[in-house]
């Protein structure tokens, strides 16, 4: 479905980055695997994919990452046909903490989670306009559309921004066949689940899922390669939801 795309896909070595690479490849894709720090993990996910791709490291809490992953990106595959906003973390911190810590936090999550995402749309757009076109998918999350917990504000509001992003890309050069698409997940089992769940037990997860189990990384990854299919255009501006009916709309 796949074949003839060759897609990069940010934060590449979690458990979701690395079910998307699969998923893409499994498609025919090329993956152009970006790592911040775990070079063996994403040399494994390109074992793993049959070498169907280029490792790529680049670090995105820095504001010169975006242009080098891109530069590194284009120099190996010559054409990119997708982006995949994937990379992410989630920090906490107090309402009541230090000035200085409250800023830390909030610069560092919006600078991975939302403004190397912006970045990177820009130089996608610049070069899908030179190719024929190309396709964005965004990594948002339930999060981002109904609020989140005031230890991690900066992470909802991060999320958030990355849906509004995803629309105006849509909106403003769908014509040009440059398209975008946001996925929504709730609870995932990563290792930032994991990490949550050890500390507040996996009921505290599950209360307010109706089908009782978190998303496992491969829908998402299933999910993020159906919206790349050529047919899919008509998805263009859409958000969508991979939440166990945890929050409806």
């Amino acid at each position: 479905m796949l074949a003839g795309q060759t897609i990069l896909v940010t934060g590449a070595t979690g458990a979701i980055g690395r079910a998307i690479g699969k998923s893409l490849a499994a498609e025919g894709a090329r993956v152009a695997i970006h790592y911040g720090r775990n070079r063996d993990a994403a040399e494994a996910l390109l074992a793993e994919i049959g070498g169907s791709g280029w490792c790529i490291a680049a670090d995105l809490s820095d504001p010169a990452g975006p242009q080098a992953l891109w530069d590194a990106a284009v120099a190996q595959a010559g054409r990119l046909t997708g982006l995949v906003n994937n990379a992410g973390i989630r920090s906490e911190v107090a309402v009541d903490a230090p000035m200085d810590d409250w800023q830390r936090v909030w610069n560092r999550e919006m600078r991975v989670n939302f403004l190397s995402a912006v970045d990177l749309t820009k130089l996608a757009i610049g070069h899908f306009r030179q190719h024929g076109g190309g396709r964005i998918v965004n990594m948002a999350s339930r999060a981002g559309q109904r609020g989140y917990a005031s230890s991690a504000m900066a992470y909802g509001a991060s999320k958030a921004a990355l849906i509004n992003l995803t629309k105006s890309v849509a909106q403003s050069h769908g014509h040009e066949g440059i398209t975008a698409v946001a996925l929504a997940p709730g609870w995932v089992r990563t290792e930032m689940a994991d990490a949550y769940v050890a500390r507040h037990g996996e009921a505290a997860v599950l209360s307010g899922i109706p089908i009782a189990r978190m998303a496992a990384p491969a829908e998402i990854g299933e999910i993020t390669a159906f919206a790349f299919r050529p047919s899919q255009a008509s998805l263009n501006g859409a958000v969508l939801d991979v939440n166990g009916g945890s929050y409806l709309r």
